[in-house]
């Protein structure tokens, strides 16, 4: 679950009691980002982050990454990635908006991708994803800066063929990780 909620901490235990095994929150939405963390690990859930935009988030995550139990931590375009990092060990998975938080089908945000970069570097396990106007003009972009997991929404949802799309996606993706491999 995404959830762009203004208060995430009162969401943990309804959402693990619906059987979410995966909670992304937005760093900007909490003033305790650790106790948030810790609590969603307590209530069976792993952890991811982002920043606020007021519900559960839609879209297409084409990774596939997922494994039981994730906490993500996202941050929005005008939050530096360096607020994300003093968390960056507790978490499963980083989110980088792409976009400003509100309503699908903005444009793809390109300077966001030093960011992404900046955590590839500096955590290179860590599952970084992306969201926001991602699609097949821009998930070259999103995969060479390190992401490797991707949520898409109007890219697929107004394609003539949305398999090919996903499938775009999910092989960009794949190959850049690969390649990330082999250069280290």
């Amino acid at each position: 679950m995404h959830m762009m909620v203004a208060r995430p901490e009162q969401w943990v235990q309804p959402m693990a009691v619906a059987g979410a095994n995966q909670y992304t929150f937005h760093l900007e939405a909490t003033d305790g980002p650790g106790a948030l963390i810790k609590d969603i690990r307590e209530n069976g859930m792993k952890v991811s982050g982002a920043g606020s935009r007021g519900g559960p988030r839609g879209g297409s995550r084409v990774s596939g990454r997922f494994s039981p139990r994730q906490v993500g931590l996202a941050i929005k375009p005008g939050t530096s990635v360096e607020q994300l990092a003093p968390w960056a060990n507790q978490i499963d998975m980083a989110l980088v908006m792409t976009v400003e938080p509100g309503f699908g089908g903005q444009k793809f945000m390109e300077d966001m991708m030093p960011k992404v970069q900046w955590l590839r570097t500096q955590f290179p396990s860590l599952d970084i994803e992306v969201d926001g106007g991602v699609g097949p003009d821009t998930i070259h972009k999103c995969a060479e800066a390190g992401a490797n997991m991707i949520v898409s929404g109007s890219a697929i949802m107004k394609s003539a063929d949305p398999r090919s799309v996903i499938n775009l996606l999910r092989n960009v993706c794949s190959e850049a990780a690969q390649k990330r491999c082999l250069d280290r």
